[in-house]
């Protein structure tokens, strides 16, 4: 049986403390909105068409339209997000189980393959579309699609990409304030990096190497990608060709298979290379120098960015739509 990918209740309070507060297919995209057939297997779920793709809505307690259609707004937008980030949504047909909890807000989140794809999250009945507008667990779920299952020693990968790319993605489809995204970077990619008597990335399965280390080798590589295409290509590109040459989630890939494919989508080693130093290696790249060079201030929400530092053209790209 497949692994899950959870996001459950202990990730997401550890997740609030820490923040305290390929090429793209051509000819026109496909429309989103609700899907003229309703492919879903669950014939009382709503379907909804993102580029071709399918997503079956099962919302716990339907009545108030209102309150429906906040939902159904706030599952096509996370959809649509991750859709512009991959060029595509990552699965053909995917069940989002929505339950309902009381108080406000978005709750923990659950990615599985065990009988067909599936989403699960909880949100709080009196939740706004402001709290919906600003969530970031949905899209980091169906991130989650987008990558083969490499096993659970390889969570770190799975869950770091999810906890990078939603960021980015995110900024780029103008839902994230940029500023934000390097903020909530520079203060959390510190509990990514290894405790002492901690081992390397396949070794050490705690809440801090696996979300935040995960996704400062996503960092790591998306910088050192650039600066070796002269800033042609980066992570998103190799993240592109992934899902295109193996259908994401729906697959099952070693790890090294999974990231030759990602290097020989930018003519580079990073990925492979980067894995090799850290799977069994805890190694301590210098946070601090990293962010003199992209530029990124101590507090980047209310000091400038560094125009002038010699990775600020790359820190650009990284948040720019290709």
């Amino acid at each position: 049986m497949r692994a899950s990918r959870t996001l459950g209740v202990i990730v997401g309070v550890g997740w609030a403390l820490a923040n305290l507060a390929a090429a793209a297919p051509s000819g026109p995209a496909a429309p989103s909105g609700p899907a003229a057939v309703n492919h879903c297997p669950d014939r009382n779920a709503v379907a909804l068409a993102v580029q071709g793709s399918t997503l079956c809505a099962l919302i716990d307690d339907p009545g108030e339209s209102n309150r429906n259609k906040m939902l159904l707004d706030w599952i096509e937008r996370s959809a649509r997000i991750v859709a512009d980030y991959y060029a595509r949504f990552p699965a053909p047909l995917v069940t989002l189980r929505i339950h309902a909890a009381q108080g406000g807000g978005v709750g923990g989140g659950r990615t599985t393959n065990e009988s067909g794809l599936q989403i699960q999250v909880t949100v709080g009945r009196d939740a706004t579309p402001a709290d919906l507008a600003a969530d970031w667990v949905l899209v980091h779920e169906m991130v989650h699609l987008a990558l083969p299952e490499s096993g659970r020693r390889h969570n770190w990968l799975a869950e770091g990409l999810a906890t990078y790319v939603e960021g980015i993605a995110r900024a780029q489809f103008g839902n994230r304030d940029i500023a934000d995204v390097w903020a909530e970077y520079r203060r959390s990619m510190p509990l990514g990096l290894p405790r002492a008597g901690e081992g390397g990335m396949d070794q050490t399965p705690s809440w801090g190497r696996t979300y935040w280390g995960g996704a400062l080798y996503c960092l790591q590589a998306d910088v050192s990608i650039r600066e070796q295409t002269a800033n042609r290509v980066g992570l998103q590109t190799a993240l592109r060709a992934i899902l295109r040459e193996t259908g994401g989630y729906r697959a099952e890939r070693d790890i090294e298979e999974v990231l030759r494919i990602g290097d020989a989508a930018t003519g580079t080693r990073v990925l492979q290379d980067l894995y090799r130093e850290t799977k069994a290696t805890p190694l301590t790249p210098d946070l601090d120098l990293l962010w003199s060079r992209l530029g990124v201030p101590n507090d980047p929400k209310s000091e400038p960015f560094d125009a002038h530092a010699p990775l600020s053209a790359i820190r650009i790209a990284i948040t720019r739509k290709p």
